[in-house]
């Protein structure tokens, strides 16, 4: 009962808190351009609380899942003084803008912080080097730093990994600093080949389990009847003990591309056999030293890494509307509630604050109405026509928008409680 208490004041502490500044970015704006602010609340449904000024009426509401700015001639066009109608485009596109960028700007700099407060980085700098691999066969040697690949320049080990990913297999050239000469070296990389079936897996610390989390959309194990929450026992016949490491394993060990699951659903043991997916890995051999833990690294690290962090999030986005990452692992209010109770320790926490500020913002950016991305759209094509779209076909397109909207909060919803159940 405790935990529960406690992850539910966690949530009502996160939504409550990236709400708030997110409206206050609106809010902020609004008064900076001199539009009238009727009302600032955070949350939905009865007031609580409230406090009025002489123009604007600040309130808390009893359902702390939302929040709104309310302004003059926001909803219906007024001629009055610090109508919001009445703004120039310029000026209604920053108010709308504000809120979506004060949480993207406010999820870099969390997690900046938090991962130059951390400071465990990987260097550059070559500790060791597998023999037998393309690294040591071409020259390379330990010590060396890592300069570039194929001409784009390394900042950390995570860029090695994007190349590599995209190399196909294919020999890359190296440019690595020895006793300060920059010296250029081609390397074969070693090809390991795995076989995907498409499922994701719990792994938590020490709680292991081979409950499936998550099923990339499409996959064979999708195709097959797998489902999210199955938990896997077996593999070909063989006990996986609980570990998801040993479903790995035993996947890739398989002689055939045939895979056997036995999987508990709710009471029931069912057998599911799936053709797996061959995909490839390509290696070149090298461990990296760990950064010295120093202010300056600590900085250099937590910015690439930063910029590597909101580029995944934008890539997830795109992946979303190409198809390549089903809709039914987007996650609402109870999906964040799930990984909010999952979180160990003020570190996992504020990654998460961090994560769900930046996606906030992002996803209330897209051109889609009524979020403030469509809202951008429409004021766009005013700024075209140089004249107001007419305020019933705006209201019609927002409308349907807001339809839609609902729908696919009722589907994300469902789905959130089908992970859980």
């Amino acid at each position: 009962m405790l935990s529960i208490l406690i992850t539910a004041i966690k949530v009502i502490f996160l939504l409550g808190f990236l709400i708030f500044i997110h409206e206050g970015g609106h809010f902020l704006v609004a008064k900076l351009c001199k539009v009238t602010v009727n009302e600032f609340a955070i949350g939905f449904g009865p007031t609580i609380w409230k406090s009025k000024n002489t123009k604007t009426q600040y309130a808390l509401r009893l359902i702390p899942l939302g929040g709104f700015v309310s302004m003059e001639g926001e909803e219906e066009r007024s001629e009055a003084e610090g109508s919001f109608s009445k703004t120039s485009v310029p000026k209604r596109i920053a108010i709308v803008l504000a809120g979506g960028m004060i949480n993207i700007v406010f999820g870099l700099l969390v997690y900046f912080c938090l991962v130059s407060a951390v400071g465990e980085n990987v260097s550059k700098k070559i500790e060791s080097l597998e023999p037998e691999y393309g690294a040591i066969k071409a020259g390379i040697m330990v010590g060396d730093e890592v300069v570039s690949i194929n001409g784009k320049k390394i900042h950390q080990k995570q860029d090695i990994t994007d190349i590599m990913e995209k190399s196909e297999g294919k020999p890359v050239t190296i440019q690595v600093k020895r006793n300060g000469e920059l010296m250029d070296y081609t390397v074969e990389p070693k090809t390991i080949m795995g076989k995907d079936t498409g499922i994701y897996l719990g792994v938590e610390g020490d709680n292991l389990t081979t409950q499936i989390v998550a099923l990339y959309p499409s996959s064979p194990a999708e195709k097959q009847g797998i489902q999210i929450g199955d938990v896997i026992l077996k593999i070909n016949g063989k006990e996986v003990n609980n570990n998801p490491y040993e479903v790995v394993s035993l996947i890739n060990e398989a002689q055939t591309n045939t895979i056997t699951f036995t999987l508990k659903r709710k009471e029931e043991i069912k057998e599911i056999t799936v053709e797996a997916n061959v995909s490839y890995t390509y290696l070149l051999g090298i461990s990296f030293e760990k950064a010295e833990n120093n202010f300056a690294n600590n900085i250099y690290y937590g910015f690439w890494n930063t910029v590597d962090f909101s580029t995944s999030i934008i890539e997830n986005l795109k992946m979303l509307f190409t198809g390549k990452v089903s809709t039914n692992q987007l996650m609402g209010p109870i999906g964040i509630s799930g990984m909010v109770a999952k979180t160990k320790g003020i570190e996992d926490f504020i990654y998460l604050v961090a994560l769900i500020s930046l996606s906030l913002g992002v996803t209330n950016l897209l051109p889609f109405p009524p979020l403030d991305g469509g809202k951008v759209v429409i004021y766009v094509i005013e700024a075209i026509r140089k004249k107001p779209m007419q305020e019933k076909t705006e209201m019609n397109i927002q409308m349907l928008g807001f339809a839609i909207l609902i729908g696919l909060t009722i589907f994300v919803t469902y789905h959130d409680i089908i992970r859980i159940l």
